[in-house]
């Protein structure tokens, strides 16, 4: 919860835009949600129950960054329209979230995504808090971070898009069935 909590807080900063500030809390909300999990099974308090918040409450956490980061951008001319800048940040929230949910969906159906990916929440994390900490040199340094989050992470997902209809191709349609409402069930 405290790794959580220092993540929507460095949003907040970011909104505000205490762009360094807010890197430096987002750099250790990082490195809390590194270990926590660790911590857990060190001291033999992990659960399921713990495993499904940390991966819930860390989703307001990515999300919280990424509108911080766009309402901090939002005070800089480097778009030519607040849409433009709005799409973007979109983009970049969507896309860090389906990261996250296409992981937790291709496991919990057995799929194989392949090898892991720089999209991944301690990679999305870093960015962003990279840009914080490297805006005082220059104050867009953060816009590449958006970009970044917006291109990579939609990008990855497109590609395990791809990769889940190969492989359904691949395997035919003899494993599924489908049922009164349209859906496909799995047997």
């Amino acid at each position: 919860m405290v790794s959580a909590g220092l993540g929507i807080l460095a949003g907040f900063l970011f909104a505000l835009g205490w762009a360094f500030l807010a890197g430096l809390t987002a750099a250790f909300s990082q490195i809390l949600d590194g270990v926590d999990g660790q911590l857990a099974r060190l001291t033999g308090k992990e659960s399921r129950a713990g495993a499904f918040m940390d991966s819930v409450v860390d989703r307001y956490a990515d999300g919280a960054l990424v509108i911080g980061l766009v309402v901090y951008l939002a005070r800089f001319p480097f778009f030519s329209s607040l849409w433009e800048l709005l799409v973007l940040g979109a983009f970049a929230l969507i896309g860090s979230s389906l990261i996250s949910y296409t992981s937790a969906r291709a496991e919990s159906l057995g799929i194989d995504l392949g090898k892991p990916t720089l999209a991944s929440k301690g990679t999305r994390v870093t960015v962003i808090a990279l840009s914080g900490l490297l805006s005082p040199l220059c104050h867009s340094i953060p816009v590449i971070a958006t970009f970044y989050l917006a291109l990579h992470s939609n990008l990855v997902v497109v590609r395990r898009l791809i990769r889940t209809l190969r492989q359904a191709g691949v395997q035919g349609r003899g494993d599924t069935e489908t049922g009164r409402s349209g859906d496909v069930q799995k047997r």
